[in-house]
């Protein structure tokens, strides 16, 4: 079945940075779409960033253009973000999503930013 399975998030100080990965399993990775999302208590889940199976192509959200990078390694069946210059409204739930047969999503992780 699939899976998808985010490690990495945790406390961190305004400006420092963390690095999110996903393990994804069940499904033919290296043609899937791959995204990250984040929500917030009372908000709707937002996409962060997302990345094509194949090239160079990614989307991100305003808020993080320019401090997040999305990235893949279709080998290892991963999916990473590394955020930098994290701010305090970067704080949420972050999730891995795909598209298979439907929105597939990891079980999220909790990204704190506070001094």
């Amino acid at each position: 079945q699939v899976q998808l399975v985010e490690s990495g998030g945790g406390l961190v100080q305004p400006g420092g940075s963390l690095r999110l990965s996903c393990a994804a399993s069940g499904f033919s990775f290296s043609t899937t779409i791959m995204s990250w999302y984040r929500q917030v208590p009372g908000k709707e889940r937002e996409l962060v960033a997302a990345m094509a199976s194949v090239g160079p192509s990614t989307n991100y959200a305003d808020s993080v253009k320019g401090r997040f990078t999305i990235s893949r390694d279709n080998a290892k069946k991963m999916v990473y973000l590394q955020m930098n210059s994290l701010k305090p409204d970067d704080t949420a739930v972050y999730y891995c999503h795909a598209w298979v047969d439907g929105d597939r999503w990891g079980q999220g992780i909790q990204v704190t930013v506070s001094s």
